[in-house]
C-alpha cells in the first residue's frame, strides 16, 4: 500500500490527561484525509505532533516507509509536511508577503530579495484562486485572507503533506466554496491532505476517508462515499445526534437594544467600517446579523460593546443612552459577549480557567472583600460552571487556558457570559471550531436564553446556522444593512445575493 504518511502507535501525554492514546494513521498519496472528532479528542495534538510541535511518549512516523524522526517543525518542512493552524502563526504587524517567505528569505550580500519571491507568491495565489494582497499587513486584512495566507506559506515551501486544522472555522461560506476547490486541486496535482474537521458536510464533500477519534482512543477509519453523515456523527460523540435546532415561534416583547444611525471608523482611519446603521433587538427574540467576514459586523459589535470608539449615532440598552459608557458599566448594565476572537478579546490565555471564569464579576461583592479576592468562592463559583457546560480539561479549574483545546476554551466562554444573567447577549460566532454535539448544546442555550426573555444578537458566517437559529436575520454589506428578513420567508440562496450585494431590500 503505498502510504505517504504513517503515524504507528503515538501516544502522548500531558499533566491530567492522554491527549493520543495509542494512535494509528495512514495517509495514502494524493488523498484527502479527514480527521474527525469532538473538542479535545486529540485531533490537533495527533497533527501537532506530524508537525513537531510536540515529541510522543510512545509509537514513531514513517514517511515513504521509512522511519523518520520529526524534533520541531524545520524538521518537518525538510519532510515536505506543512500545517495550517486552527490560530494561525502570523506576524500581525509584516505584509503578507513577508509571513510567506518568513524562514526561507532570499539574501543577497545581507540583503532582503523579495522580487523573485513576490513573483511566485502572485503566481501561486493565481493558479490556486487563492487572490490576496503582498503589501497588505496581516493585521488589517480579514480573517479569510489569513488563511490563504497561511495556506500560500505551505505551497511557497513546496510540501507535499498539507495539514489542515479546522480551516473552515473562520470562513464565510463563499470561502469554504473556494477552499474545498482548493483542496481538491491541491490533491489532483498529488499534495496528500489532513484535514482535521467537525463539520461533516464538509467532510462528505471532500475527504476520501475519515478517521474517528474519541477521547484520545482512535475509533476507527471509514470510506466517506459509503458512510452517512449520522454514522459518523455517532462514531465521534458516542450517541446519536440531533441535527436540527428545536425551538418554538419567538414571542418578542419590549426592546432591549436599540441602535441608531451608528456609524464606526475603521482601526486607526477616518474611513468608515459601519455605517448609519439602525435596528432594535428585542426580549425573546435572536436576531441574527449575517454577511460575508469584512463586511462591518466586527466592528459594529466593539461599538455596541464599547471595544472601539463610536464616530456617529447611539446605543441604547432598556432605554438608557450607553453610547459613551465603559466596556466594565456596558457589562454590569447588562450585556454579556461571547467574541469573534476568543484568544483577543475572549480569554486571559495565562490565567487559569477558574481565574477565566470570573473576569467580569471578580470586583463583585462574593467574590471580594476589601480588594483581597476569596478564591474558595471562585473556585466553587468555577466549578459550578465547568460541570454545568461540561467544559474538558487536565486539570479541572486549575488548568491554564492556553492549553485547552479551542472548544474547550470557547464553551468556557459561553459559561462565564451566560451565568451573567444577561439582559443583552452578544454572541459572535458562537459555534466557530465547535463539533456537532457541542454545536447542539450551544444552540440550546441561545434558545434558552431567548425563551427566558432576554434578548439575543448573533453574528454568524455560517448560513445553515442563521437559518436555523434566529427569529430575524439582518444583512451586513459594506458597512450597511440591506436586508431585514424572517428565516422562514427567505432560502440560503436569497441570503447569499445580498451578502454579495448583488441585493438589496429597503429595509424596513
Amino acid at each position: 500500500m503505498d502510504y505517504i504518511i504513517e503515524m504507528l502507535n503515538i501516544t502522548k501525554e500531558f499533566p491530567g490527561i492522554i491527549a493520543n492514546d495509542d494512535i494509528t494513521l495512514q495517509l495514502k498519496r494524493g488523498e484527502i484525509h479527514a480527521l474527525l472528532g469532538e473538542n479535545g479528542a486529540g485531533k490537533s495534538t495527533l497533527m501537532s505532533v506530524l508537525f513537531g510541535m510536540y515529541k510522543p511518549e510512545k509509537g514513531h512516523i514513517r514517511k515513504n516507509g521509512k522511519e523518520v524522526e520529526i524534533k520541531d517543525p524545520n524538521d518537518a518542512n525538510d519532510l515536505g509536511i506543512g500545517m495550517v493552524h486552527q490560530h494561525f502563526k502570523l506576524v500581525q504587524n509584516f505584509t503578507v508577503l513577508q509571513n510567506i517567505i518568513l524562514g526561507v528569505e532570499e539574501t543577497k550580500n545581507g540583503v532582503l530579495q523579495l522580487k523573485d519571491a513576490r513573483k511566485r507568491v502572485i503566481e501561486l495565489s493565481e493558479r490556486y484562486g487563492l487572490m490576496v494582497e503582498p503589501d497588505a499587513v496581516i493585521e488589517d486584512i480579514t480573517v479569510g485572507m489569513q488563511q490563504r495566507v497561511e495556506i500560500l506559506k505551505m505551497l511557497f515551501r513546496e510540501n507535499e503533506v498539507l495539514i489542515f486544522d479546522e480551516p473552515t472555522a473562520v470562513l464565510t461560506p463563499q470561502e469554504i466554496d473556494e477552499l474545498m476547490k482548493i483542496m481538491k486541486n491541491l490533491a489532483k496535482e498529488g499534495k496528500s491532505i489532513l484535514f482535521i474537521t467537525h463539520k461533516l458536510n464538509e467532510i462528505k464533500e471532500v475527504a476520501n476517508r475519515c478517521s474517528v477519534l474519541r477521547k484520545g482512543k482512535y475509533i476507527g477509519t471509514v470510506d466517506v462515499a459509503d458512510t452517512t453523515k449520522e454514522q459518523m456523527s455517532e462514531m465521534m460523540v458516542g450517541h446519536k445526534v440531533n441535527f436540527c435546532v428545536e425551538k418554538t415561534e419567538a414571542k418578542p416583547k419590549d426592546v432591549v437594544l436599540e441602535v441608531n444611525n451608528l456609524s464606526v471608523n475603521r482601526k486607526g482611519q477616518s474611513k468608515k467600517s459601519v455605517h448609519n446603521v439602525s435596528f432594535q433587538v428585542r426580549q425573546g427574540e435572536i436576531v441574527c446579523i449575517a454577511g460575508i467576514d469584512g463586511n462591518g459586523q466586527s466592528e459594529l459589535v466593539y461599538g455596541i460593546t464599547g471595544l472601539m470608539p463610536i464616530s456617529d449615532g447611539s446605543v441604547h440598552l432598556n432605554g438608557k443612552d450607553i453610547t459613551k459608557e465603559s466596556v466594565r458599566k456596558r457589562n454590569i448594565d447588562g450585556i454579556a459577549h461571547i467574541p469573534e476572537d476568543r484568544h483577543k478579546d475572549g480569554l486571559v490565555l495565562d490565567y487559569t480557567l477558574s481565574e477565566n471564569l470570573v473576569l467580569k464579576n471578580y470586583f463583585m461583592k462574593g467574590f471580594q472583600n476589601h480588594g483581597f479576592i476569596n478564591f474558595a468562592k471562585v473556585n466553587d463559583y468555577s466549578n459550578k460552571l465547568i460541570e454545568q457546560y461540561d467544559v474538558r480539561s487536565g486539570q479541572g479549574n486549575k488548568t491554564i487556558v492556553r492549553s485547552m483545546s479551542g472548544g474547550n476554551q470557547q464553551k468556557a466562554i459561553i459559561a462565564r457570559e451566560i451565568s451573567l444573567n444577561p439582559e443583552l447577549l452578544i454572541a459572535v460566532q458562537p459555534t466557530r471550531g465547535l463539533d456537532v454535539g457541542a454545536i447542539e448544546y450551544i444552540h440550546k442555550q441561545l434558545v434558552a436564553q431567548r425563551d427566558s426573555g432576554k434578548a439575543v444578537l448573533m453574528v454568524s458566517l455560517e448560513l445553515d446556522e442563521v437559518m436555523n437559529v434566529s427569529d430575524r436575520i439582518l444583512v451586513m454589506y459594506e458597512g450597511e444593512i440591506v436586508a431585514d428578513l424572517k428565516p422562514e420567508e427567505t432560502n440560503i440562496k436569497e441570503l447569499g445575493l445580498y451578502m454579495a450585494g448583488s441585493k438589496r431590500d429597503e429595509v424596513k
